[in-house]
C-alpha cells in the first residue's frame, strides 16, 4: 500500500504561483508513474500531469502547459508542481496519485493510490 500525503494548497489571487508537494511512503518500490489530477466544484477528476521515474518523462495537460511545471526527486519518492500565472480556473482540489503501469497515462483508472488532495482557490 502506497499513502500520499500532499501539501501546499492556498488561496491566491489570479497571476499568482502555488508550489504543491506529494510526498509517497510504504510500498514506494511499486510506483512508476506519479501525477497529479484536479477536480474543481461540479466538475469531474481531470488530468493535470505526470512523471515517469524511469527515465523522468512527463506529461501535462494542454489547459496547463506552459504554466505549470511536474518534477520530483526520485529518491525521496516526492513530487512537485510547480504552478505559475493562476487563473480562477485553476480552482480545484488538487489530488497526487501513483501509478504501477511503465507509461504514463491520463486516465483515472491507471492510478491506484490517491492522496486526500489539497483545496487550491484563485480568486481575481
Amino acid at each position: 500500500q502506497v499513502l500520499l500525503v500532499e501539501s501546499g494548497g492556498e488561496s491566491v489571487q489570479a497571476g499568482g504561483s502555488l508550489r504543491l508537494s506529494c510526498a509517497a511512503s510504504g510500498r514506494t518500490f511499486s510506483i512508476n508513474v506519479m501525477g497529479w489530477f484536479r477536480q474543481a466544484p461540479g466538475k469531474e477528476r481531470e488530468f493535470v500531469t505526470a512523471i515517469r521515474w524511469s527515465d523522468g518523462s512527463t506529461y501535462i495537460a494542454d489547459s496547463v502547459k506552459g504554466r505549470f511545471t511536474i518534477s520530483g526527486d526520485k529518491a525521496r519518492k516526492t513530487v512537485y508542481l510547480q504552478m505559475n500565472s493562476l487563473k480562477p480556473e485553476d480552482t480545484a482540489v488538487y489530488y497526487c496519485a501513483t501509478s504501477q503501469f511503465r507509461s504514463i497515462g491520463t486516465s483515472q483508472e491507471l492510478y491506484n493510490s490517491w492522496g486526500q488532495g489539497t483545496q487550491v482557490t484563485v480568486s481575481e
